[in-house]
């Protein structure tokens, strides 16, 4: 079974607006065992959208469009597939009650325009949407399906996963299910080397996706049921962890931040954060988690040296005889802030993210890195970015190597080999914010 995504909207042409919608269906109905063979993006143009869905059609069993489904007049997707399809566009009651009640819910006055969302194709499977309001529809004709999603992702992605999978699973001859694992601080050309026979496999496969300063591992299976699938799936699984060793930091999680926070309550821990070049992109990370507020309550970003001296307690002479941008001042930065925190871990983030203020003793991409639990102090030099275009660049990932070495140290694994350990400093006034 082939389908293809149509995805509808000038701005989407334009680049004004990134098809996230393509990622995310894409990613689904390949778990459905189903392929996606061509991917499209027409503008709000009526002839373009009629040539545009006929080529789909020619070539796909199953047709996905997202867009074009709201209450303006450049909103066309409705109308000009009922037209390519020879069907009328007759009102769907429940749907206006639903577009009503959702108005009514919401405080607003609903406009005589909403009513064009309730102008369905003749016959259509009417898809309820309970996130926004513009209902979806799919049309089977032919031996086809064309299926008509809202463009906003936040609601096609809930009306995909609660409406549509389970209208495609009958075209499915079997279940995929995959495992998704995550690991951070190997290049992916390492990652090939150590995991190169597995990614050989056919059922399952091994693949890697990767991202900004780490690889995603997707190992998938197809079988008669989930449960057989992923249990196909597993020992791939279990030997990629064993491979990857102390880089590999999660199983079907998002994100770096979600394992430290999840790692820290299980503990009943707390976490600070003393950021200098990040300007507390690390805490934006962090309090992203559901749940944060349980072990993050104190992040700083100390930009200028007199609110590292005057609130973290980094010494004068610390910056004079080595700079903001040194070993030193980050593991004063870590511990500072632990202890004024009252914290159990502390990190601490400075460097020089550019595109100016770079050197030749201290070029751009420079940046320190310390985590202290009052006990064991660790801190790395890193060398980051590649040109002085790439300051979001250097600031994420001196974040993200922050996250790995917090991770590390609250889970009681060992640091990064580029990683030294030193004393923890002793604070001149070691005080908490909260005077004792």
């Amino acid at each position: 079974m082939d389908a293809e995504i149509l995805a509808v909207g000038t701005e989407l042409l334009l680049g004004n607006i990134v098809n996230t919608n393509a990622q995310y269906l894409a990613n689904e109905l390949a778990l459905l065992g189903i392929n996606v063979l061509h991917q499209s993006v027409v503008g709000d143009n009526e002839a373009r959208l009629v040539e545009a869905l006929k080529l789909a059609l020619s070539r796909s069993d199953i047709v996905i469009t997202t867009g074009g489904l709201g209450p303006t007049g450049d909103d066309i997707t409705r109308e000009t597939i009922a037209k390519v399809l020879g069907r009328k566009l007759v009102r769907d009651e429940h749907s206006m009650e639903v577009i009503r009640d959702y108005f009514a819910r919401s405080g607003r006055k609903m406009g005589p325009s909403n009513e064009k969302q309730a102008m369905l194709p003749e016959g259509c499977i009417v898809l309820q949407n309970d996130w926004g309001t513009a209902p979806g529809c799919v049309v089977e004709q032919d031996g086809k399906s064309v299926i008509m999603l809202p463009g906003p992702p936040r609601e096609m992605a809930p009306l995909f996963r609660e409406r549509v999978k389970p209208y495609l699973a009958k075209f499915s001859d079997g279940v995929i299910a995959s495992i998704n694992l995550r690991e951070f601080g190997l290049p992916e050309s390492t990652v090939q080397e150590l995991l190169g026979d597995l990614m050989a496999g056919a059922n399952p496969t091994l693949s890697p996706y990767a991202k900004e300063g780490e690889v995603q591992l997707r190992v998938t299976a197809k079988a008669a049921t989930e449960d057989e699938a992923l249990a196909i799936c597993r020992p791939v699984a279990e030997e990629t962890k064993k491979r990857l060793g102390n880089a590999y930091y999660g199983e079907d999680v998002d994100s770096m931040q979600q394992v430290v926070v999840q790692a820290l309550r299980e503990r009943q821990k707390k976490i600070a954060l003393a950021e200098s070049c990040t300007g507390g992109l690390t805490a934006a990370r962090i309090t992203e988690i559901p749940g944060s507020s349980d072990v993050f309550e104190c992040g700083i970003v100390s930009y200028a040296n007199r609110v590292k001296q005057a609130l973290l307690d980094v010494r004068a002479k610390t910056l004079k005889d080595y700079g903001a941008v040194s070993e030193q001042t980050a593991v004063q930065m870590a511990e500072g802030v632990r202890v004024r925190a009252q914290a159990d871990f502390g990190v601490g983030i400075t460097g020089i993210a550019g595109p100016g203020g770079g050197t030749e003793e201290k070029p751009v991409g420079l940046v320190y890195v310390a985590v202290s639990d009052g006990k064991d102090c660790y801190v790395r030099r890193l060398l980051l970015g590649h040109s002085n275009s790439e300051r979001a660049h250097i600031r994420y990932l001196s974040s993200s190597n922050a996250l790995d070495m917090a991770r590390r140290l609250i889970l009681g694994l060992p640091q990064p080999e580029d990683a030294v350990r030193v004393e923890p400093p002793k604070l001149q006034v070691p005080n908490s914010f909260f005077g004792n």
